[in-house]
C-alpha cells in the first residue's frame, strides 16, 4: 500500500462519545444507558434504511426520530422542551479521553479531516464544543451527497476535497460497518474496536485493529 498522506476520522462513536448524552438521559429516564443505547441503534439503522429507499433526511432529523421512537420504546412522555434539551445534547457530546492528544500528535505528521454522517451544523458545533476547530483541514458531511455510510458516493468526498489518492488516505473509525465500507471502498482502514467485538463477516478486513485512538501514531510510525 501507498504511504499514509492524511488521515480521515469518522466523527460519532470514533472521536466523540455518543454516549455522553447519558447524562442528559438522566433527567428523564430511570435507565439512562438503556435509552443512550436504543437511541443510537435506531439513529444507525434509520440511515441506512432511508440510504435503501432514497428518501433522505439529514442527520438531526434522523436523530429526533430516533429519539422519539427510543422514548416510546421506553415509555417515556416528555414536554416538548424536555424532548429538545435531550436532543441538543448532540452539540455537546464529549470526545473519549485520549482522543485530543492524540489528534495533536497526529496532526504534526498528516492533514486530518472528518467524515462523518453528522450535518455541516451538527460537526461544527460539537467540533466547537470540543475545541477541536484547528484541528481539520476539512469537515466533510454526507449531506453534500444526500446519502449515508457505506454508500461510496459519501467516502468519495475525502480524496476528492483532500486532493490525495483514496489508497494514500487512512480512514479511522470505531463503527465496524464504517470500517469495512471504507475498506470496500479502497482507502486505508484503522478500526478502534474499543468493545473488543469481533468483525462483521461483510469480506473486507481493516488494514489493523486497534483499541484507542492514541495508539494509531505508533502504528503509522512502525508501518513502512
Amino acid at each position: 500500500m501507498p504511504a499514509v498522506q492524511g488521515c480521515v476520522f469518522d466523527a460519532y462513536g470514533t472521536l466523540f462519545d455518543v454516549h455522553s448524552v447519558i447524562a442528559a438521559c438522566r433527567e428523564v429516564a430511570p435507565d439512562a444507558p438503556a435509552l443512550s443505547e436504543t437511541w443510537r441503534a435506531k439513529q444507525l439503522e434509520y440511515t441506512w434504511l432511508r440510504a435503501l429507499m432514497g428518501h433522505y433526511e439529514d442527520f438531526w432529523v434522523i436523530t429526533e426520530a430516533a429519539l422519539r421512537y427510543a422514548l416510546r420504546r421506553h415509555g417515556l412522555r416528555l414536554a416538548p422542551a424536555q424532548q429538545q434539551r435531550l436532543l441538543e445534547a448532540y452539540y455537546r457530546l464529549d470526545t473519549y479521553p485520549e482522543v485530543p492528544a492524540a489528534l495533536q500528535q497526529l496532526r504534526q505528521r498528516y492533514p486530518l479531516a472528518i467524515l462523518s454522517n453528522g450535518s455541516p451544523a451538527m460537526l461544527q458545533a460539537v467540533i466547537a464544543h470540543n475545541r477541536l476547530q484547528e484541528i481539520f483541514t476539512q469537515v466533510l458531511s454526507a449531506d453534500a451527497v444526500r446519502t449515508y455510510k457505506p454508500h461510496p458516493a459519501v467516502y468519495e468526498l475525502a480524496p476528492r476535497h483532500l486532493s490525495i489518492p483514496k489508497t494514500a488516505l487512512l480512514f479511522v473509525s470505531s463503527n465496524a460497518f464504517d470500517a469495512i465500507g471504507a475498506k470496500a471502498f479502497g482507502f486505508q482502514v484503522a478500526w478502534i474496536n474499543r468493545s473488543g467485538a469481533p468483525l462483521d463477516e461483510l469480506g473486507f478486513v481493516p488494514d489493523f485493529e486497534i483499541q484507542r485512538l492514541d495508539e494509531l501514531p505508533a502504528r503509522l510510525a512502525s508501518s513502512p
